[in-house]
């Protein structure tokens, strides 16, 4: 299973991410641009995902929101969470809610490699 799903408002941060993600082998099976759009493509492949990478800021719910209605749908799912806010208590309420990661915007592309690796292989 080498299916992931990207949940990011901005169209930068698709694209890159989108580009990181086919450089590391996974095949991008949906990006949503909101997080009720994320919600919507989980619900269509879950139990098929290798992971999701989720923005906390966005338009309508946040990312916060949509990793907790995720992991009481499905607390399996490997999400990495994306932000421009490196905040220490976001992240750490992110992973105490469920995320296995977090990676800070603007991107190391390795940084973001490594992430992904080490989410997957736990």
């Amino acid at each position: 299973m080498n299916n992931v799903l990207i949940v990011d408002d901005s169209p930068i941060t698709q694209k890159q991410l989108t580009m990181i993600c086919k450089e590391t082998g996974y095949n991008v099976i949906g990006v949503a641009k909101n997080g009720q759009e994320g919600l919507d493509l989980f619900e269509q492949h879950k139990g098929n995902l290798a992971f999701i990478t989720l923005d906390i800021t966005m338009p309508g719910k946040d990312g916060i929101e949509v990793l907790k209605e995720i992991m009481a749908k499905d607390s399996d799912t490997k999400v990495i969470m994306v932000s421009a806010v490196g905040k220490e208590s976001v992240i750490k309420s992110c992973i105490e809610i469920g995320a296995k990661s977090f990676v800070i915007k603007p991107f190391n592309k390795e940084k973001v490699k490594q992430t992904i690796s080490f989410v997957v292989s736990r």
